[in-house]
């Protein structure tokens, strides 16, 4: 099948056995694994010679489908004890359903715990998962706003800072007392070229969602011609990997249709239900013209020589479909990663 191949220093590099320049990885998906199944997963990932791990934060899934939701910060000290892998988590602390000061004391102390292997991505949120506090859901340029300034709330609690703001999010006296010896690297993540650019003088580092190569490449060129030349680059996979093509794209379809909807849209639905009615609209053709679906390693494997080329440090691979979960870690452990890994 095709499929467009072309949608934190660095904690990869701190872990045992990673070469120096890259890493591949994990990526753990809450909304459609038990909290208990994703361990098991990526404590097999581990030990299948995946290198490094990173996690969705949501409170609903995207579709009924899916049907699961972790809490991804109880869950990230399990897995983080459980392996020896850097794990990275991406979040929207912009003050609706978790306030920045809350997610700085819980980034500091996974920092604390397990030095050099997390870090944390933030973005400017879905109202999927925001909307649950009752608060007015913003415009983007708001919510842009609004995650500028938690990003500087968090960097001066991780300061040891005492920090007091009135506006947009207010915060009074707050300080962390229990800070990691260097704070965890603060990744901006963004699907669109504006985003990126936006974010390039001030994040730590850029993640990304593999999509197109053309997409890919603007997105990359513009948080580095803003500020961003230099600093790491994080991608993250969705794909779809099976026994079979026909299992690899039904499963695509029936777990990740809303890979293909614009970032505006994914931003501003409200329930898995409305995604569902979305999805159901995209024929199996339109996802694998967009997805990343193929029964042959070998073919992801080119995909992901690509990736590396554009020069992203490290990338987690997350197969959407559940059913070959086991065999896609065991498959790709064998016949992948040691193709992309080599020194």
């Amino acid at each position: 099948m095709s499929a467009n191949g072309s949608r934190v220093s660095d904690p990869a590099g701190r872990h045992s056995g990673a070469t120096p320049t890259h890493t591949i990885g994990y990526h753990a998906s809450h909304e459609q694994y038990p909290p208990s199944v994703l361990l098991r997963n990526v404590q097999r990932a581990a030990a299948a010679g995946f290198r490094s791990a990173m996690c969705s934060d949501h409170i609903s899934p995207w579709t009924e489908r899916q049907g699961e939701s972790g809490f991804a910060w109880s869950w990230l000290g399990a897995a983080l004890q459980a392996t020896d892998l850097p794990f990275g988590v991406v979040t929207a602390p912009g003050g609706w359903r978790y306030h920045p000061a809350i997610i700085a004391q819980a980034a500091a102390t996974l920092a604390e715990l397990f030095p050099g292997r997390f870090w944390v991505a933030v973005g400017s949120g879905e109202l999927l998962n925001e909307h649950i506090t009752g608060e007015r859901w913003p415009s983007k340029a708001e919510r842009n706003a609004r995650l500028r300034v938690a990003a500087g709330i968090m960097r001066a609690l991780w300061n040891g800072e005492t920090v007091t703001a009135l506006h947009p999010i207010r915060v009074d006296e707050a300080r962390l007392y229990s800070l990691p010896a260097e704070p965890p690297h603060l990744v901006g993540a963004a699907l669109t070229p504006e985003t990126a650019a936006w974010m390039g003088d001030w994040a730590d580092g850029l993640i990304t969602v593999a999509t197109d190569r053309e997409t890919m490449r603007r997105v990359i060129d513009a948080f580095r011609s803003n500020g961003g030349e230099g600093k790491p680059l994080y991608l993250q996979v969705p794909l779809s990997y099976a026994a079979t093509e026909e299992k690899a794209v039904a499963a695509a379809h029936h777990q990740w249709a809303q890979a293909l909807f614009a970032s505006s849209v994914l931003a501003d639905l409200r329930s898995p239900a409305q995604f569902d009615a979305l999805s159901a609209t995209i024929s199996t053709d339109e996802i694998d013209r967009r997805l990343r679906i193929s029964a042959d390693p070998a073919q992801h494997l080119a995909w992901l020589a690509g990736d590396l080329e554009m020069g992203f440090s490290q990338i987690n691979l997350h197969n959407v479909c559940r059913e070959e979960q086991e065999r896609f870690i065991d498959v790709f452990g064998e016949r992948v990663l040691p193709e992309l890994l080599r020194d």
